[in-house]
C-alpha cells in the first residue's frame, strides 16, 4: 500500500466542521488597545472565493481563488498569475518566497484529476506540478516551512510529509480548521482552541492562554490570527498575544513576518501591522 494512503478516512460530520470555524468567545488578555485603522484597498475587480494568501519573494500577494491564482498590487489591481483556472484550495507557501502548495479541484479548461490532491509551484503559481494524492485528497488547510508539509481534507485526523509533499503519513488525529508552522512548531486551529505541536503534528497540546481564533498563520518566529469577532492577534511563541485592529469577517490570511500580515474577502485586502 503507497505510503501516502490510511487505513479508514471518516467524514466529519458538518456541525464538528462548523464548530471549528465559529470558535467562542476570546478568553485571552489584551496587552495593549488594538488600533482600530486597517489600511485596505478595494480590489479592481472581485476575487472568486479567496482560500488562501502567500506573500511572495519581491512582497507581492498572492490570492488563490475558486478560478486560477492572482497578483494584488499596492493600489488593490488584480493580475492572472500563469494561465490555470483551477480551484486553488488551501494555499499556501513559504513565506517571502515563490513556493507554493496547494490542492483544490480542476477549472473548466482542466484535464486534471478531480479533486487535485497536491500540487507544487516554485515560481509564485505560473506552472505548477502534480506532487501527491491526484484524485484523492482536496486539502482544505495545509501549511508548511519549507521541509514539513502539514494538511488536513475534512476527515479524521492531518496527513504530514516530509518529503515535498511526495509521500504522507497520518498526523495526530484532529479537527483543524487552519494550520500554521513557525520557528516554535505546528499550531491547529481546533474546536477546543489553539493547540501547538512541537512533534512534526504527530501530538498536539492546548494552549490555554490563546483567544480563541478562527485563522492563523505563521512566518519566522510570528504568528498571527483573527477571533471570532474579526481582531487580528499576533504573537511570537504562542504565548503571550497582543490585540490589534479589527477587520471583521475575512476569507484568508497569511503574515509576512511579525509586523506585517494581510487578510482578505473577495472584494479588499487589508494590511495589518
Amino acid at each position: 500500500m503507497p505510503a501516502h494512503h490510511r487505513i479508514t478516512r471518516t467524514l466529519l460530520p458538518t456541525a464538528v466542521a462548523l464548530l471549528v470555524l465559529t470558535g467562542c468567545t476570546s478568553g485571552a488578555d489584551e496587552v495593549t488597545k488594538p488600533d482600530t485603522s486597517v489600511p485596505t484597498v478595494k480590489f479592481s475587480s472581485e476575487l472568486s472565493h479567496v482560500h488562501g494568501l502567500h506573500v511572495s519573494k519581491d512582497g507581492t500577494v498572492l490570492a488563490g481563488t475558486h478560478t486560477g491564482i492572482f497578483a494584488i498590487d499596492a493600489s488593490g489591481s488584480t493580475s492572472r498569475v500563469g494561465s490555470s483556472d483551477d480551484d486553488f484550495m488551501g494555499l499556501t507557501g513559504v513565506p517571502n518566497t515563490d513556493n507554493l502548495y496547494a490542492s483544490g479541484h480542476p477549472g473548466p479548461s482542466s484535464f486534471a484529476a478531480n479533486p487535485l490532491g497536491l500540487r507544487s509551484s516554485t515560481d509564485r503559481g505560473v506552472s505548477w506540478m502534480d506532487r501527491s494524492l491526484a484524485g484523492e485528497v482536496d486539502f482544505h488547510a495545509l501549511t508548511t516551512d519549507g521541509r514539513l508539509l502539514v494538511g488536513h481534507d475534512g476527515t479524521d485526523g492531518l496527513l504530514v510529509s516530509t518529503d515535498g509533499g511526495t509521500t504522507w503519513t497520518p498526523g495526530a488525529a484532529l479537527v483543524a480548521g487552519a494550520l500554521a508552522i513557525n520557528d516554535s512548531g505546528v499550531w491547529a486551529v481546533t474546536p477546543a482552541g489553539l493547540e501547538h505541536s512541537t512533534t512534526a503534528a504527530r501530538t498536539f497540546s492546548p494552549v490555554p492562554k490563546a483567544p480563541r481564533l478562527v485563522m492563523i498563520t505563521g512566518a519566522g518566529d510570528a504568528l498571527w490570527g483573527i477571533d471570532e469577532d474579526g481582531y487580528a492577534w499576533r504573537s511570537r511563541e504562542g504565548q503571550d498575544w497582543e490585540k490589534r485592529a479589527q477587520v471583521g469577517t475575512v476569507d484568508a490570511l497569511t503574515a509576512a513576518n511579525y509586523d506585517t500580515a494581510y487578510a482578505a474577502t473577495s472584494q479588499a485586502l487589508s494590511t495589518l501591522n
